[in-house]
């Protein structure tokens, strides 16, 4: 592909030149030229050409110009098209460029790369479609093997081909029981696909918010479901070579095996940084509304980390406990959204009123809650890291003492004000940390 590119960009200078020549030889200064040249005379009595005709010298200028426009036209036209057109091309192919220098720089822990008539095979002509996002659409498809396989086709791309780049230099080194498996990739021309191991149950959101009895999920399921999840990114965190930040984690992106096991998905918003950096730079805020960890819009808050993940997480984490959305949908005989009214009723040692709920699954969701709300703190330096919140999502839910409120926005926080209790397991626990360190 490298070798087409320079190809293309050597056409380019051709054709670039060639116009030119064409546009100088068709423009009035060069029939300017060559009145002047002829010194007002110019007789053409070729008889092979114009047999009986001589031209006078006044009649030059008036010949030039009816040819000028309507030769211009012919071959000018033609050649500014072509230049558009091979323009565009390179603009395009200069993305694809940089994926290919990727892939090859990578090819060490990269899997395997199918060509797009392979794709479209697997896929049977692109037949059976899950399902179309902002990012393109998914194709079930088959391997010779028998073994099923998800395929994202990708649209077009952006930031010169780097959410294709970000997603496979992430989750193309990752091996981890709860992170979805990359089977391979397809980079050719104007098509990018990527090949994920088949998830028979879907996406985690709809189980969350369907309301419908034929997808039920037990609330002890739901709490293993949670567990799966918070292991995955702790893997991410700590886990690999490299500190990788989702930055999107929401119920869409957590896929279901047939055994409900938890797959993280999505990782074209993905950042690999250091192990070892604790703050991070980003140029803008990425992510999904409502998941989106509020330093990424408030810079006077705290630095941004693998905390913006331990937020997104949080809210993931309330929302699986309530069995509904936290923004859009308030709570019932209440002006306030759930994690705040979740907050005060267990603060005043009430349980949450939810139907269909026994004693011990209200032990299971009050303990999902508490973490959750230790999770969304405004500041990140309040929040658990995701090592932590394991051992409190596997620990003795009644051993939990809860967080400050949550506050909404930065301007709800009190001046000065300091977190009396930074340790969330009560001084009998054995567990002792520092929201500060990983």
């Amino acid at each position: 592909m490298m070798q087409f590119v320079a190809g293309i960009e050597v056409f380019q200078i051709v054709m670039t030149r060639c116009a030119n020549v064409v546009s100088f030889c068709f423009s009035p200064f060069f029939f300017v030229i060559i009145v002047f040249f002829s010194r007002g005379r110019v007789y053409i009595d070729n008889p092979l050409w114009f047999r009986a005709i001589n031209f006078r010298s006044g009649w030059v200028p008036l010949i030039c110009l009816g040819l000028f426009f309507p030769a211009r036209l012919i071959f000018g036209v033609p050649c500014l098209i072509a230049l558009v057109i091979y323009k565009w091309r390179r603009r395009h192919l200069s993305s694809y460029s940089v994926i290919e220098d990727f892939l090859q720089s990578e090819s060490n822990f990269l899997p395997i790369r199918y060509s797009y008539s392979e794709i479209k095979k697997m896929t049977g002509k692109f037949k059976d479609k899950l399902g179309e996002g902002g990012y393109g659409s998914v194709f079930k498809g088959k391997l010779r093997s028998g073994h099923f396989v998800a395929i994202k086709l990708l649209g077009k791309t952006k930031g010169n081909g780097q959410d294709f780049t970000s997603e496979v230099a992430t989750i193309g080194r990752i091996h981890h029981v709860n992170v979805v498996q990359l089977v391979g990739y397809c980079v050719e021309g104007l098509n990018r696909a990527l090949v994920y191991d088949f998830m028979p149950n879907s996406s985690l959101d709809k189980y969350i918010y369907s309301k419908e009895e034929s997808m039920p999920l037990s609330c002890k399921k739901m709490y293993e479901i949670s567990l799966g999840v918070a292991r995955g990114i702790e893997y991410l965190h700590q886990g690999c070579d490299m500190q990788i930040l989702h930055f999107d984690i929401k119920p869409h992106n957590i896929l279901l095996d047939e055994n409900f096991n938890p797959k993280i998905s999505n990782f074209g918003l993905a950042k690999l940084y250091p192990v070892d950096n604790s703050i991070v730079s980003l140029t803008a805020a990425r992510g999904t509304m409502g998941y989106i960890a509020p330093e990424l819009f408030y810079k006077n808050i705290g630095g941004i980390s693998y905390k913006a993940d331990v937020y997104s997480f949080g809210m993931l984490l309330m929302e699986m406990a309530s069995r509904r959305k936290n923004w859009s949908t308030m709570v019932e005989h209440s002006n306030q959204y759930f994690p705040l009214w979740a907050y005060d009723q267990y603060n005043k040692g009430n349980d949450l009123e939810m139907r269909d709920v026994n004693e011990e699954e209200k032990k299971i969701i009050k303990k999902m809650v508490i973490n959750a709300l230790w999770c969304i703190q405004m500041k990140p330096s309040d929040r658990p890291s995701m090592n932590k919140v394991i051992e409190m999502l596997g620990g003795d839910g009644e051993s939990l003492k809860m967080p400050l409120r949550p506050f909404l926005y930065p301007q709800e926080m009190h001046v000065g004000a300091v977190q009396e209790n930074l340790n969330p397991i009560s001084s009998n626990g054995e567990l002792t940390w520092t929201l500060s360190a990983r």
